[in-house]
């Protein structure tokens, strides 16, 4: 039997392009960090993904580039090729980042043999598929921990046995303890207290944060239901709550304010940012959200979480979060159809998963759970 490839003394690490996705990646980033001591480890990451993983020791540098156009992936390699990484590891599944890998020059490339660049790779691992061909329902977590084993030459643990099925989650590989992380920088602490000055907290003043945007608008709960959400947690917990969107979602935060009886405060009238939101997000008291990147933030900082899921199955990204006070996750997830069968995805039902299935009352009920049990009330 031939021996395992020599552990890598230069690596590249092509992280993944959306920023959930990036959290998720960070047990699996951070296992590779302590088992290569000694080893160059060097991320390609698209714009945006660096402000995110900009404080956790886990790279020695980072190449920030996006490669646009038919050439792009030729101009990205080009920059890369002077680096002489030894070993790849690509936690994307597309063909342009495997392309970009090997016009680089980077003899052993491993990742996920699918979307057509098996003959891109050196060590194509193969994608869990269900006995009729289609992807497996793996949580991200689980996908990228698992091609952090095959770059250790060891076998990923199996689920746990004892975990039952379910429509909101999915059992997780990691050993236990395991958590996302990230780390705010000084710069990105000092924004958010800015930023929180600017809105008019005062010091220690507890706060909520609401994000109801989406990359796609069906995830998206309806924003006079937001408003409803603020409403609640201004009245029921002395929370300020804090409207997250990205600029191109202002309109969003404008309609929850318009429907909104009380007052909650628009992050981007006061120079909000990604970096930014790490750090609230650790003083945030509880987040509501749709699925979409800042719910891995924040479950990563350690704040209560209510997740809301409409065509998108939350099984997808089930994640490792904390526990509270009493021993409950730190997560609720909220789904439109609770008794779609465990064998089927929600993906699949667009119109019987609505988001817009999932009631204000169900969500008020999640939010005071965790409120209650975590301790964090104003």
């Amino acid at each position: 039997m031939p021996s395992p490839p020599a552990k890598p003394r230069r690596l590249l690490l092509v992280l993944p392009s959306w920023v959930g996705d990036a959290v998720m990646a960070t047990p699996a980033l951070r296992r590779l960090r302590d088992a290569l001591p000694g080893a160059f480890i060097g991320a390609l990451a698209r714009p945006g993904i660096d402000q995110v993983l900009a404080g956790a020791d886990l790279f020695d540098e980072i190449h920030v580039e996006r490669a646009s156009g038919v050439l792009g992936p030729k101009f990205v390699a080009a920059k890369l090729r002077p680096r002489r990484y030894d070993t790849a590891l690509l936690l994307t599944n597309s063909f342009s980042t495997a392309l970009i890998a090997r016009i680089a020059g980077v003899p052993r490339r491993i990742g996920y043999d699918r979307d057509a660049r098996r003959l891109l790779l050196t060590d194509p691992v193969p994608a869990a598929r269900t006995p009729r061909g289609a992807f497996a329902m793996v949580p991200a977590v689980n996908a990228y921990w698992a091609l952090a084993s095959a770059l250790c030459h060891d076998n990923p643990p199996p689920p746990a046995p004892d975990q039952p099925l379910s429509t909101t989650h999915a059992p997780l590989i990691l050993p236990p303890g395991v958590l996302m992380e990230l780390t705010p920088t000084q710069a990105q602490r000092d924004n958010a207290r800015r930023l929180l000055a600017s809105a008019g907290l005062a010091p220690d003043e507890p706060y909520a944060i609401l994000n109801p945007g989406g990359n796609n608008p069906a995830k998206r709960w309806p924003a006079d239901r937001f408003a409803a959400a603020a409403d609640h947690l201004a009245s029921a917990h002395a929370l300020r709550v804090l409207i997250n969107t990205s600029p191109a979602e202002i309109d969003i935060a404008r309609a929850i304010i318009d429907a909104a009886s009380t007052s909650p405060v628009v992050l981007a009238d006061h120079g909000s940012s990604l970096g930014a939101l790490i750090p609230l997000c650790a003083g945030a008291s509880i987040m509501v959200t749709n699925d979409t990147g800042p719910r891995h933030i924040a479950a990563a900082m350690g704040a209560p979480v209510v997740s809301l899921f409409g065509p998108t199955d939350p099984r997808w990204t089930t994640i490792p979060v904390r526990t509270l006070t009493d021993g409950r996750p730190a997560e609720i997830i909220l789904v439109s159809d609770p008794g779609l069968p465990v064998d089927e995805s929600a993906n699949d039902h667009p119109q019987r998963c609505a988001v817009d299935r999932i009631s204000t009352e169900s969500v008020f009920d999640a939010a005071d759970a965790l409120m209650n049990a975590s301790g964090r009330a104003g």
